[in-house]
């Protein structure tokens, strides 16, 4: 058995079915310090078996929630190629894997062209930036990718622990499990919209699906699995907007983050889409999350 297969086995065990996405859980304000490492411990206090941390996080933006903790697994969703060295990359990570053995994972993504002024020729440099942490000493099966289109998914299985798709469906989730296989993770992140009337469901979506809209990586995601330009356009048609967020009663939320799972999802990272301040911490939520959830 290889070190990535058998550390894959060891997170998917750890995190279990479900974690949280949040921009919030990364920030570094030291006046938000104790907010954060009390979210922390209540989320593995909740079940949750991981913590996500959104945008271009890093392995110091960690530290805090593992050192509140005991068990959870704290993830970067993700760390932009362009934004960290990789040799940077493998100190910060070998720091925090000496404090908190097992318990970080290193999550990975070519970021976008709009995003990154040195953006070229992703999918190589992320091969680079692999070789680059295998010769710094960062094994494979301590991080995964943000992978959307076959390649990065093959490279995820090859070369990482697996896979962390953003912005997914679970047809998705189930064309990147024929690709990965069986011992790879996958842990798509989904985003869940907790209002009954459909009206204003779909409008808090749109409002955070907009700038997505506007990355070719995920629209050319959506038309790989099914959609028509004709989703993408005004907002995304109720069509994208439904298969992209789950909304409704806390049965129909349910029903649509297992469907992740009878797809061929590990694990599930859910983040929640309320209208507010992107870097808040939605903690009322996440409890309400955590009651329905088995």
């Amino acid at each position: 058995m290889s070190e990535s297969t058998s550390s894959a086995r060891a997170f998917k065990e750890s995190i279990g079915r479900y974690g949280v996405w949040s921009v919030g859980l990364r920030s570094e304000d030291p006046a938000r310090r104790g907010d954060i490492a009390e979210a922390a411990a209540e989320l593995e206090q909740l079940g949750y078996g991981a913590a996500w941390l959104g945008g271009s996080s890093a392995a110091r933006q960690a530290a805090p929630l593992l050192e509140a903790t005991s068990r959870l697994v704290v993830g970067t969703s993700i760390q932009s190629i362009w934004q960290y060295e990789a040799d940077a990359s493998a100190a910060a990570f070998a720091e925090v894997e000496s404090a908190h053995p097992g318990r970080f994972l290193l999550g990975l993504g070519v970021s976008h062209a709009k995003l990154a002024d040195q953006y070229r020729r992703p999918y190589s440099a992320l091969v680079a930036y692999l070789d680059a942490l295998d010769a710094a000493g960062v094994p494979a099966g301590h991080r995964v990718l943000a992978a959307l289109g076959p390649k990065t998914l093959e490279l995820s299985r090859d070369r990482a622990a697996g896979a962390i798709p953003y912005l997914v469906t679970p047809e998705h989730t189930a064309r990147a499990r024929e690709i990965l296989g069986e011992e790879p993770l996958l842990a798509p992140e989904f985003g869940v919209v907790w209002e009954a009337d459909p009206a204003r469901a779909r409008a808090l979506a749109r409002d955070h699906l907009a700038m997505y809209l506007t990355l070719p990586n995920y629209t050319n995601s959506f038309l790989r699995i099914g959609f028509t330009e004709d989703d993408l356009t005004a907002g995304g048609s109720d069509r994208l907007v439904d298969a992209l967020y789950a909304w409704g009663d806390e049965n129909r939320i349910r029903e649509r983050i297992h469907a992740f799972h009878e797809a061929g999802a590990d694990h599930v990272a859910i983040q929640v889409v309320d209208g507010g301040a992107r870097d808040a911490l939605p903690r009322e939520t996440w409890r309400r999350l955590a009651s329905v959830l088995d």
